[in-house]
């Protein structure tokens, strides 16, 4: 007689990690409330005992980060703050999280759902004081240099929950050095690559990956220091969670874990209700690859071509308070560093609305179960062909979610919420990166976090912010230019406000800044650029102007070694204006290349070579004809504004004074702005005209290969966009536009391989197909 013996699991109450998850997964689907809760026992019985978890638990992740990134050697995570921590349930869902970058809650937690599904209970063993790493891109996490240590957390012998640190890395030994490296395209160039790993055990990290790690990256001591600081940090949770649970008990703390998540989740939906209106509200984003350029280097054909990225996103909110977003008519993945899978695409929505719907609700995984994505399979958020990069995912997903920022602000003004309106975030280039040996004669490579600083849109009621801040980490800080010039072989001949960053309008876009670096003691030194180009990614709102997009400026052989010797005047400030350049005539003889090309491969940079560090602006709100005067004249003063778009952009006449400052001459200016708007009329077309110019240049398919290329792939995808653009612009069935017809290389869609096909792996979607 054979007795089938039951396998006790490690959760508490016997259970195993799969069980567990898919117990709360089948009551979430069945009763569309979070595990099955209904009714949020402990916070309503005791509401008191709920808020002191909450406050103590939250304080307590909060101080764990800000203490532990003192360990660390890395400016990226000790000046800009590149860390997180989070803590989670025994399912691997946020309870609550740090402050930080807080995309990462959902790529841990990705992590954590990977190991439960794929049962790494039982093989490799999940015990107490063990210690995970994972920074694997084919699991959910944004890109490989956002390293992720994971603890679990265990009570009595029972699991109970999870903690997870994350810390943005300088480098991870990748085809070029820094942390996104642009040269690959395939996902095997990126990097070192850790799947899940245990790494330790009874909180000692294994000798075998302490020496191995350590060899895969040129940043070795960064590393160490990095780690450091998060394990430190997921031990203070650790420990803070066990105290918790010694003075208010386990069924506290353990009722506390789930229903959090599900206050998240109704939390999101009062505010959706409460703010916004519901309807259907379409948006689209945008942004350049421009590979056909000879500064970018790639080894593959298939990848030497300029294409655009394209995002449109259907943002449906329904009267009860719940919403989807759809991305139908994405654009394919491609041949670059740019790809991005679809937990850290969600992820990243789920931050923007930490900032916007829901700052001051319970934040953690409540928001993801509250919100209904679809993105469709083979796009460039979710890739169906698991070779494909992700270095620098960050290209595509701040464009893409900037429309979202438009969709939700014209909602929020709708209900008069007007000083929640925000005209889009900035494009958070540029990213100066590079490597070779430093000025301490190291092997050595560079990702300066400057970008953490750009400009915020602005509102419906003020200017944005300038230089302030990232979608990516609320908390932006551009960091010290004296500890910057510690780690990095580059010294600062000035830092100064962008001009004219920032997109006009009634409220302008708060500005971006540059610096401007020369390399100084380093051997073999190469640097490549990575931004936007000819296309700005940040659209204004309600009439207001875009941000600027990007430009790059270098200087090789500037001979100012020679000048600096003779006292010569050498570049600094004052080169606002790509147009009216000032350094150029500094550096009669120097090679300088000061073009739209914002993205390259490596280039070698030798002592006296320039480099230009070129942060973005957001967009503006309103007609910049209703701008008031006296504020036009102020920020040309202040060197916001370019002295030339004072007139052209803003109607505002200026004078001059005998101080040098300049004022608004208010009858010029009524005038000018008269002008401007009776030359407008007499421009303007009605719709119905424009629209028939533009169909007949559809259907004689009348655009740049790279437009075509871009439709044709967001027809393929999405059936249903298509079908909404032939209806729209009243197209002939036989009208056709496919990618096979274009002179261009394949992009591998013959050879495009779903995930699913790997054996024995099994992945977590939480999108629909």
């Amino acid at each position: 007689m054979n007795v089938q013996t039951k396998v006790k699991g490690i959760v508490r109450g016997g259970q195993t990690l799969k069980q567990h998850r898919d117990e709360i997964m089948d009551a979430t689907k069945k009763t569309k409330h979070y595990a099955g809760l209904q009714k949020l026992e402990l916070r309503d019985s005791d509401p008191i005992m709920y808020n002191k978890l909450f406050s103590r638990l939250r304080a307590g992740v909060v101080d764990a980060r800000e203490t532990s990134k003192k360990i660390a050697a890395s400016p990226i995570v000790e000046q800009e703050g590149e860390l997180c921590f989070t803590l989670y349930n025994a399912a691997g869902d946020a309870i609550l999280t740090s402050t930080g970058i807080i995309i990462h809650v959902g790529t841990m937690g990705a992590a954590i759902k990977y190991m439960i599904e794929n049962d790494w209970e039982s093989n490799p063993g999940i015990r107490d004081k063990d210690i995970f790493c994972n920074n694997d891109s084919l699991i959910g996490n944004v890109h490989p240099c956002d390293i992720h240590t994971i603890v679990p957390i265990f009570h009595e012998g029972e699991l109970i929950g999870w903690v997870g640190g994350v810390t943005h890395v300088i480098d991870t030994g990748s085809v070029g050095p820094g942390s996104m490296s642009t040269g690959q395209v395939q996902r095997f160039g990126d990097g070192y690559s850790i799947t899940c790993r245990k790494i330790g055990e009874n909180d000692t990290l294994f000798r075998d990956w302490l020496h191995e790690s350590q060899r895969m990256v040129r940043t070795t001591r960064y590393w160490m220091l990095d780690e450091r600081t998060r394990v430190a940090g997921c031990h203070m949770i650790r420990k803070l969670v066990e105290e918790v649970i010694a003075e208010e008990g386990i069924e506290a703390y353990w009722k506390f874990a789930y229903e959090s998540v599900e206050h998240g989740r109704v939390g999101l939906q009062n505010r959706i209700k409460a703010m916004t209106i519901p309807g259907t509200y379409r948006q689209v984003g945008f942004v350049d690859v421009p590979y056909d350029h000879e500064d970018v280097r790639v080894p593959s054909d298939f990848a030497k071509v300029n294409t655009i990225m394209h995002t449109p996103s259907e943002m449906t909110i329904r009267p009860d308070g719940t919403w989807r977003l759809d991305f139908e008519g994405s654009s394919r993945w491609g041949w670059h560093t740019y790809n991005a899978h679809a937990v850290s695409f969600t992820s990243g929505i789920w931050v923007m609305m930490t900032q916007t719907l829901i700052p001051t609700e319970m934040i953690n995984d409540g928001a993801a179960y509250g919100t209904e994505f679809r993105l469709p399979k083979g796009t460039w958020m979710n890739p169906d062909d698991r070779r494909v990069a992700f270095s620098y995912a960050w290209h595509f997903l701040v464009s893409s979610w900037t429309s979202l920022w438009r969709g939700l602000s014209r909602s929020y003004f709708g209900r008069g919420y007007l000083e929640e309106v925000n005209a889009g975030n900035a494009y958070t280039g540029n990213w100066l990166q590079g490597g070779g040996f430093n000025q301490y004669d190291e092997i050595h490579a560079v990702n300066s976090f400057e970008c953490a600083a750009n400009g915020v849109g602005a509102s419906a009621v003020g200017d944005g912010i300038s230089h302030a801040a990232a979608i990516w980490n609320p908390e932006g800080d551009m960091g010290d230019m004296e500890i910057w010039e510690l780690a990095e072989p580059l010294l600062y001949l000035g830092r100064e406000i962008k001009a004219s960053s920032g997109g006009a309008g009634k409220y302008r876009g708060g500005c971006g800044y540059q610096s401007l670096r020369m390399v100084w003691n380093a051997k073999d030194w190469t640097m490549f650029f990575m931004g936007n180009s000819n296309i700005s990614t940040d659209w204004g709102l309600m009439g207001g102007y875009p941000a600027a997009s990007g430009y790059r400026f270098q200087a090789h052989d500037t001979n100012l070694k020679e000048i600096i010797a003779n006292g010569g005047k050498i570049p600094s400030g004052g080169d606002t204006d790509p147009q009216s350049p000032v350094w150029d005539a500094m550096l009669p003889d120097a090679k300088i290349k000061r073009d739209k090309q914002a993205i390259t491969t490596e280039a070698m940079f030798k002592d006296y070579d320039l480099y230009l560090n070129y942060m973005r602006g957001g967009p503006g709100f309103g007609d910049p004809l209703e701008r008031e005067p006296a504020s036009v004249a102020k920020d040309v003063n202040e060197g916001y504004l370019i002295e030339r778009f004072a007139a052209s952009v803003y109607g505002v006449v200026l004078a001059k004074g005998a101080d040098g400052l300049f004022t608004a001459d208010e009858a010029a200016t009524t005038a000018k702005r008269a002008a401007i708007r009776k030359d407008r009329l007499a421009k303007a077309v009605p719709t119905r005209d424009w629209m028939a110019k533009e169909r007949e240049k559809i259907l004689a398919k009348d655009a740049g290969l790279h437009v075509q290329q871009m439709f044709a792939a967001s027809f393929k995808l999405g059936p249903r966009f298509e079908q909404d653009f032939r209806k729209f612009w009243d197209l002939p069935e036989d009208w056709q536009l496919l990618e096979g017809d274009l002179p261009i290389p394949s992009y591998g869609r013959e050879y495009s391989m779903d995930l699913s096909e790997l054996p024995d792996v099994k992945t977590v979607q939480f999108v629909e197909e």
